[in-house]
């Protein structure tokens, strides 16, 4: 009887250290990104980690070291394993997670389009000197659709044109001649499939539009400011506002109730004089017999400041005569 013992597979030390060191690195970090680098070069990684030297950490990883290293730091690796895929990139940080995605989306590095490659963009092909000799390249242009003429012996484009739209795929004669070219016109980005700072961040999430999110920010705040204008708010911002809102409308108040001051007298007056005038023009054309003429009022004189907008409002609102208007006018005539 042949004894048979089963001896354990001895992990290698390097893997040991590789997870040890991801372990504090998840522990002492902010937050991490995972990016898949498939396709990336390595020139694009390199400059990246400089762009990010004493930013961030960068390590390339193999899926299933990391995964034990987030167990062992106590995450659940349940949440990352649809992202623990193919070549990855673990970048970690104290920066917030969505600065360090708005930061690695900004460095772009510019590459060739290889043959069988799908743009993200429309490609086009500039008009005038290529530099090229006219020669076998002649049909490449022929055959990409692109004007040509022959000047002092150079090929010359004879108008801007479009060779590519967005989803198309390059074909081995226009990578060809994008090289002849010099048209290094693939961006090359990293993008984080995942981030993580105390929950999970989904990738396309993490870049931000700047401008929209700075002009919801500012309606917020404005639509904030109404409220608390509205409700009164004793705040240093707010209480100018409120002071200014509640003058105004005791202004109009007194206006409207004929309350006569040195501040009011005037408006009053001429509040008096509009409806005066709107209630002579409709008793002119109910009752053309009584021989009433409606001379027009001179227009006031505009205050310093004062918006044309304003004014055309004022003159609208003074030709609509409402039924208050009128019930004020015959009241004030015949008692």
């Amino acid at each position: 009887m042949i004894n048979m013992s089963l001896t354990a597979r001895k992990i290698p030390e390097w893997k040991i250290k590789v997870v040890e060191e991801l372990v504090s690195l998840i522990k002492s970090s902010k937050a991490f990104a995972i990016a898949d680098i498939t396709g990336i070069p390595a020139n694009h990684i390199q400059m990246l980690r400089k762009k990010l030297y004493g930013k961030a950490e960068l390590r390339v990883v193999k899926p299933r070291l990391l995964e034990i290293a987030l167990k062992k730091a106590g995450l659940n690796p349940e949440l990352f394993k649809e992202y623990l895929t193919g070549q990855i990139l673990v970048v970690f940080t104290n920066m917030n997670a969505f600065e360090l995605a708005m930061l690695m989306d900004s460095h772009v590095t510019k590459s060739y389009f290889k043959p069988g490659e799908k743009t993200d963009r429309e490609i086009i092909i500039p008009e005038g000197n290529t530099g090229i000799p006219p020669g076998p390249m002649l049909s490449v242009f022929g055959r990409l659709k692109i004007p040509t003429k022959v000047q002092g012996n150079v090929v010359y484009v004879a108008k801007d044109t479009v060779v590519a739209k967005p989803g198309d795929v390059v074909s081995g004669d226009l990578a060809s001649l994008l090289q002849k070219l010099g048209l290094a016109l693939k961006e090359i980005r990293l993008r984080p499939k995942i981030a993580y700072e105390g929950i999970v961040i989904p990738g396309d999430k993490l870049i931000l539009n700047l401008d929209e999110y700075r002009s919801n920010i500012m309606a917020a705040h404005l639509d904030a400011l109404k409220i608390a204008v509205e409700v009164a708010l004793p705040e240093p911002e707010v209480l100018p506002l409120v002071i200014s809102r509640a003058h105004r409308h005791a202004l109009s108040l007194a206006v409207e109730t004929g309350f006569i001051t040195p501040e009011t007298a005037e408006m009053v007056f001429l509040s008096a004089v509009a409806k005066a005038n709107a209630l002579a023009v409709e008793v002119a054309r109910y009752a053309p017999e009584l021989g009433i003429e409606v001379k027009q009022a001179p227009a006031p004189v505009k205050q310093e400041g004062e918006k044309k907008e304003k004014v055309e409002e004022e003159k609208e609102e003074s030709k609509e005569l409402s039924e208050e208007a009128l019930s004020e006018g015959f009241s004030a005539l015949f008692g």
